[in-house]
């Protein structure tokens, strides 16, 4: 390979880098939609949810945190109606939406 084909390959792998997601959940809505992830946080803390991070994760919002009933989880919400998706405990599904 040349110099100049490495650094091409380089180059696109970066920029597709930011759209990898971890395959757990997709989400497709036009980001001028989206409500703020920091909306998510206050709603789920009024149903009783302790959110320890959240970010976006294959154009969804993630939610690592507590659930009500007590349950450390890793959750999938969709960025623009705030349904939820998924959510996991050490691997282990506790909810997926029917699609």
């Amino acid at each position: 390979m040349t110099l100049k084909t490495i650094a091409a390959v380089t180059i696109a792998a970066c920029v597709a880098a930011p759209a990898l997601a971890t395959g757990k959940m997709t989400c497709d809505a036009p980001q001028a939609q989206w409500k703020p992830k920091d909306q998510l946080e206050q709603t789920l803390a009024k149903q009783g949810w302790q959110v320890r991070k959240s970010k976006v994760d294959g154009g969804c919002y993630e939610v690592y945190g507590t659930t009500p009933e007590g349950d450390r989880v890793e959750a999938y919400f969709h960025p623009v109606t705030f349904e939820k998706l998924f959510v996991s405990r050490r691997g282990e599904v506790l909810f997926k939406k029917a699609q």
